[in-house]
């Protein structure tokens, strides 16, 4: 995707978007606590407007110091839509992209025309998952993004990837420290509070596609196999080579699964 940012408000917020192409739109949601950029080994997509924001909190997007929920990313995505006029939405999220787009769908389902999940799961935190969300925002506190960098970032590319591409783990990197603590922390206890998506699976009526990297540590290919079988015709892509951030790792196989599934969309 072209990089040119262009801006919207929403209850207040200055939030950061870029746009690219013509058509249907194709809404792609990063993950935690990258930014849109993580999109841009994709390029568009022929016959869609392809947008990728910066969620609230992180990238160029403006960082309360409140206010953070699943809905509340939500509402600031489907805010994004009315600004650009759609109606609807082919809604794509990477791991906490994916819990905002189950979050998008529990809203407002007849705004989602197609559904794609990467590297994510449907299931809510356990209460271990939870504990651990509250250390890491602990952390982060004290030691701001140096914190999640340590943390995550060894998990995040697959360890093969890692060693030959020491230039996308700096990239990844830098993503991870210009997040504002604020947004940090903010997402981690969104993500620790998320409602469980599992009884969501079965009411999923438009078509969907889940991708997952062969290699993903945090939500490996059982997670994604698991919201495959419970949505009604749902494609299951496995990335070889990639784990938890196939566009970034693996961006033309990435692309091809994606064009294959918005081809039919």
């Amino acid at each position: 995707m072209t990089d040119s940012t262009t801006r919207y408000r929403h209850k207040g917020l200055n939030l950061a978007y870029q746009a690219e192409g013509a058509g249907s739109v194709l809404l792609l949601i990063h993950g935690f606590p990258l930014n849109r950029t993580m999109w841009g080994r994709l390029g568009g997509f022929d016959g869609y407007l392809t947008v990728a924001p910066d969620l609230r909190g992180m990238g160029e997007s403006e960082a309360p110091v409140a206010n953070y929920s699943m809905a509340a990313y939500a509402d600031d995505l489907l805010a994004l839509l009315d600004v650009l006029g759609a109606d609807r939405a082919v809604v794509c999220g990477l791991s906490m992209g994916g819990y905002i787009a189950f979050e998008v769908l529990r809203r407002a389902p007849e705004r989602v025309a197609g559904l794609i999940l990467m590297d994510t799961k449907a299931a809510a935190d356990d209460e271990l998952g939870r504990q651990g969300r509250n250390a890491m925002a602990e952390r982060v506190r004290h030691d701001g993004p140096a914190a999640v960098v340590a943390a995550m970032l060894p998990k995040l590319l697959d360890p093969e990837v890692a060693k030959v591409r020491p230039d996308l783990v700096d990239l990844v990197r830098r993503m991870m420290e210009g997040t504002p603590v604020a947004g940090l922390i903010g997402a981690l206890e969104a993500m620790r509070d998320r409602p469980d998506s599992m009884a969501l699976l079965g009411a999923v009526s438009v078509p969907t596609l889940v991708v997952v990297g062969a290699g993903d540590q945090l939500t490996p290919p059982a997670e994604a196999r698991r919201m495959a079988d419970g949505i009604s015709g749902a494609e299951l892509e496995v990335i070889l080579g990639a784990g938890h951030l196939p566009p970034l790792e693996r961006p033309s196989r990435t692309r091809a699964a994606m064009v294959r599934f918005l081809a039919q969309v």
